[in-house]
């Protein structure tokens, strides 16, 4: 396919799903994410949204246009390839609208936590826990709707572009941050509750012994650090925190701080440490 017909198609494409989308976030054009996105300064933003030529009355729809050509373009190997991607994201915005609102809470949880993001623009063009969650998003519906084989092919593509692997089947949450995102595992049965944090390196695995849930269950405002192994059907409490580089076996209970391996106890807090990018740990007595 010629890259004068190419870009043809996906514009057609594209015009006739968002033509159908309704916008579902209720918010006015310059406050939404995709208004934010339009005024911010830089460059190769400006440039990716003109080189796409998205222009539409609805801020939702032009937000999963957008978002559908570049987790298309991140994952594929070749034009055509682009086009298939890029016609699957587009049906799933349209079709489950709620899906581009999520990424765009994701987006906005990622900047208003993260102090390493200066602009919403940087995010979504560049981080990719990001790109890797709203891909595992569209993976995870068509889990649901029994496409597996189809969503297997994305969890696939997914760690083989960001090394990160998130089976289709795992439940996450909204406001969800991958920070850095290389080498975080999640499994099939792990639940992830809205506002978590999850660092580079950290596994929400299995012991191997166990059949059905068999994964952890992270509660909303938890903050797990770089580096750990979550392991086993367990639960991470409401607000906990667990140190870089800890093997959590066992339930951890709310606002608790544990660290080590296996990991214990170090602390207790009265907030949720995910909100405010809080990995602190209270002093500890190390005992050799």
């Amino acid at each position: 396919m010629g890259d004068q017909a190419y870009a043809s198609s996906k514009q057609e494409i594209g015009n006739k799903s968002l033509s159908s989308s309704v916008s579902a976030s209720g918010e006015a054009g310059a406050q939404t994410i995709w208004g934010i996105l339009n005024r911010e300064p830089n460059p190769l933003l400006k440039e990716f949204i003109e080189h796409h030529n998205i222009a539409n009355a609805d801020p939702d729809a032009c937000f999963a246009l957008a978002l559908s050509s570049l987790l298309s373009g991140k994952l594929s190997s070749s034009a055509e390839s682009d086009l298939n991607f890029f016609s699957l994201f587009i049906k799933y915005y349209q079709d489950f609208p709620h899906l581009s609102i999520i990424a765009q809470s994701d987006l906005r949880a990622l900047y208003d936590r993260n102090p390493a993001v200066h602009d919403y623009g940087t995010a979504f063009l560049n981080f990719k826990g990001y790109h890797a969650l709203q891909c595992y998003r569209v993976a995870h519906r068509l889990w649901i709707e029994k496409q597996e084989t189809a969503a297997r092919f994305i969890q696939s593509l997914i760690s083989e572009r960001w090394d990160i692997d998130i089976h289709p089947a795992a439940v996450l949450g909204e406001h969800l941050i991958l920070d850095h995102g290389t080498g975080i595992v999640i499994g099939e049965t792990a639940r992830v509750e809205d506002d978590v944090v999850l660092f580079q390196g950290v596994t929400l695995g299995g012991t191997g012994k166990e059949s059905g849930k068999r994964h952890p269950t992270v509660y909303q405002g938890s903050i797990i650090g770089a580096g750990s192994k979550v392991l086993g059907a367990i639960e991470i409490g409401r607000g906990a925190k667990v140190g870089a580089g800890s093997v959590v076996v066992k339930n951890v209970p709310a606002f608790t701080c544990v660290f080590g391996n296996p990991a214990q106890v170090v602390g207790r807090h009265t907030h949720l440490p995910a909100l405010t990018f809080d990995q602190s740990l209270p002093a500890i007595d190390y005992i050799l």
